[in-house]
């Protein structure tokens, strides 16, 4: 299970040389890599690459086929692990994840890697997750490049590019026995276009002959007094291999125009957007021909001081375009010219934003800055008009369209969780709840507003281990069936257990790594042909000392709250653990809609539960909207003509999971939720039951309205 299938766009991963591939840039990933001859792949799910961990998944027998072993990793540690197959033998490698949280997780094996050297080139494909579309901390991949001395390549978002650098960065890797990093911003990930393909290769060297084979080198190993050699290594071998091969096979790109007062550096992977920008500005035509140079970088790190030298040489001015902060490249690029005595200005975050996203938008002002202030009789026809929104339409804008904050999907199973929780404030005060990575952090938001902090993958129980005192409150902890597995099993659980702590972890197990797109657990209910699953998180939490534990079917409201009533006010000491049970509604209606779907095309008789609001009984204060926040319950007008405030009201997209009438009940609400049945091709005896309901429903009402009558004719 995933968030989609590519099972079927996969087999044009066998295209042969000469042919066009067409698709997504994921799937050219995917692609480059097999050209590549890569011989192990692994990753940890997450924006913007989940999709490159899906396309793998559904291409395994193709993987078989090629002799790549593919892993589904624990988490990015595990993953960047991998890459010491590479430190002896002559394996290629690729491994992903998200950054830069993936990273960060993954910081101890690609600092260890990187210090030790590699004999097969090695990949590391990270999700650039910066900008408007991020759900994690603003921070670059840049960082981690400089401090690790890893190279870092960030080509230009059309497939062409992204698939001749996947192919350069492993021959870039064994140029100077050194892993790469390539990003990829999530628009790069999911562009389509086409390139002219390749043969897939098989390596001539297998993971077979590596094992049957081992090899052993103490220089390699990353203790002393190796280590103090490795550091060595990397500024007086291997960085001056990197800067050969990358002048020699011109991974950089000079673009526009060849001669000019003034110039562009941008990195490669914000080329399209300022293309655009420049077009809009009058500067560039639809298809990217431009008089103005352009300095395309492609490897963003190591910077080629040549090559920046005699771009700049000569011109006035030049524009660094580089998204985020610190401003690593323009420092590097005004250090580079001062010591070369070049004169040229560079102009960067002085007419550009220092921290957010790179829009075209913004792109397209800070060239305006740039060349009002370096290159004012420049031509420029803005023939095209502003696109920017004035203020007031703005204003306009901000004033009708509503917000809104992200939240739980239709029927999510963690709603009731969170409703059952603001229960039991209310019945025993409120208590200090910390945070983890997962659908579950939608509960900061209203209507929920309950959560104080999250520090990261699996650590949401270990966020709160300090707050450890003789209290009268306990604290809560919530912690995702993916967070458990990634790190919180460890950190969390065991951590809690090893040092006796008292307070309360909710472990939200719906089955799947939901947030990043439905991928199986070890945990998940399914079965999975090439992945061990059905593994109880009740049975690793017994296993590492918790005695105080309690599995609850999150739908049913009342026993949620009863049981987290207990652990907060019961006298025993030690680690409480909740495990809270139900299927991600979102995957169970991607696999039982289509069987719906078709049942009903097919004449079978199908029952589908919905439920109501009783608009005569619903006495409009909207309890019941503050406790579950489900897009499917809203307001409508009330028919009462007598009443002003709108009743509560169920729509279409409701999917029968039941909450808000669970709700009404354990919040001892008004009675006005009802269950109905819809009954899709009906037999004999649903068409005869229903007659027969509806005469004596007509009998009672007609009855009801003639002593009505009677009562208003006395």
């Amino acid at each position: 299970m995933a968030e989609r299938s590519f099972a079927k766009e996969v087999q044009d991963l066998r295209i042969g040389a000469g042919e066009v591939f067409h698709g997504e840039g994921i799937l050219a990933v995917t692609k480059a890599l097999l050209q590549s001859g890569v011989s192990y792949v692994g990753g940890y799910q997450g924006a913007p690459i989940s999709h490159l961990m899906d396309v793998l998944a559904d291409a395994e027998e193709i993987l078989g086929e090629l002799k790549v072993h593919f892993e589904a990793s624990a988490s990015e540690a595990a993953a960047a692990a991998m890459l010491a197959a590479s430190v002896n033998y002559p394996l290629r490698g690729a491994v992903t994840w998200k950054s830069t949280v993936g990273t960060n997780v993954a910081s101890d094996a690609l600092a260890s890697v990187a210090s030790s050297g590699v004999l097969g080139g090695c990949l590391v494909i990270v999700g650039e997750d910066y900008g408007e579309g991020s759900s994690i901390m603003q921070e670059r991949t840049h960082a981690f490049a400089m401090k690790s001395q890893m190279w870092l390549l960030d080509p230009r978002p059309n497939l062409t590019s992204i698939t001749e650098m996947v192919e350069r960065g492993f021959e870039l890797s064994e140029a100077s026995n050194t892993p790469v990093m390539l990003e990829l911003r999530i628009r790069a990930c999911h562009v389509y276009g086409s390139f002219v393909a390749k043969d897939n290769v098989t390596p001539d060297f297998t993971l077979r002959d590596a094992m049957e084979n081992p090899q052993r080198d103490y220089s390699r190993v990353v203790l002393p007094p190796s280590n103090f050699v490795h550091e060595v290594e990397k500024i007086e071998d291997r960085w001056p291999a990197a800067i050969r091969f990358i002048e020699e096979q011109k991974l950089n790109e000079f673009l526009g125009g060849d001669n000019g007062d003034i110039g562009i550096v941008v990195q490669g992977g914000l080329y399209n957007a300022l293309m655009r920008a420049l077009e809009l500005s009058g500067l560039a035509d639809s298809f990217g021909n431009t008089k103005l140079p352009i300095y395309c970088l492609n490897v963003t790190y190591p910077l080629i001081e040549s090559e920046v030298v005699d771009f700049c040489r000569g011109k006035s001015a030049v524009l660094m375009i580089e998204e985020g902060q610190p401003e690593y490249l323009e420092q590097a690029v005004n250090s580079i010219l001062k010591n070369a005595d070049v004169e040229t200005k560079v102009a960067g975050k002085s007419v550009f934003p220092r921290a957010g996203e790179y829009t075209g938008q913004v792109l397209k002002e800070g060239v305006a800055a740039f060349l009002d202030r370096f290159a004012p009789t420049l031509d420029r026809d803005e023939a095209i008009g502003e696109n920017r929104l004035s203020d007031g339409d703005a204003k306009t804008v901000a004033a009708t369209v509503p917000g809104r904050p992200a939240g739980f999907c239709t029927g999510c199973p963690e709603r009731p969780v969170f409703s059952a929780m603001k229960l039991v404030q209310k019945d025993i005060g409120k208590f200090h709840v910390s945070c983890d990575i997962g659908c579950h952090l939608f509960s900061i938001l209203p209507p929920f507003d309950i959560g104080n902090t999250t520090m990261g993958y699996g650590l949401g129980w270990a966020g709160s281990s300090a707050l450890q005192a003789d209290s009268k409150q306990r604290t809560v902890s919530i912690m995702g069936d993916g967070g458990f597995w990634h790190n919180g099993l460890t950190s969390g659980v065991g951590n809690a257990v090893f040092n006796k702590n008292d307070n309360v972890l909710v472990i939200v197990d719906n089955g799947y790594s939901a947030a990043t797109g439905g991928q199986h657990l070890l945990s998940s209910r399914a079965t999975n042909k090439t992945k061990s699953t059905n593994n109880r998180i009740s049975k690793a939490v017994k296993g590492l000392g918790v005695t105080w534990l309690e599995e609850v079917n999150t739908y049913d409201i009342s026993r949620m709250k009863k049981v987290l009533t207990d652990a907060m006010t019961t006298k025993k000491k030690g680690p409480k653990v909740i495990v809270a049970q139900s299927e991600c509604m979102l995957n169970r209606q991607r696999r039982e809609k289509p069987i719906r779907q078709k049942a009903i095309r097919d004449g079978k008789r199908v029952v589908r539960e919905r439920f109501g609001v009783d608009e005569d009984t619903c006495t409009g204060d909207h309890a019941c909207i503050r406790l579950s926040g489900c897009p499917s319950l809203t307001l409508k007008d009330n028919p009462d003509p007598l009443r002003d405030d709108p009743v509560a009201h169920v729509n279409n997209e409701c999917v029968g999971c039941g909450v808000c009438g669970g709700n009404a009940h354990a919040a001892v609400l008004c009675p006005s939720f009802y269950r109905a049945d819809l009954v899709y091709n009906p037999n004999w005896w649903d068409k005869t039951s229903t007659r027969i309901r509806g005469a004596i429903i007509g009998f009672l009402q007609r009855r009801r309205d003639l002593r009505r009558a009677r009562y208003a004719f006395e």
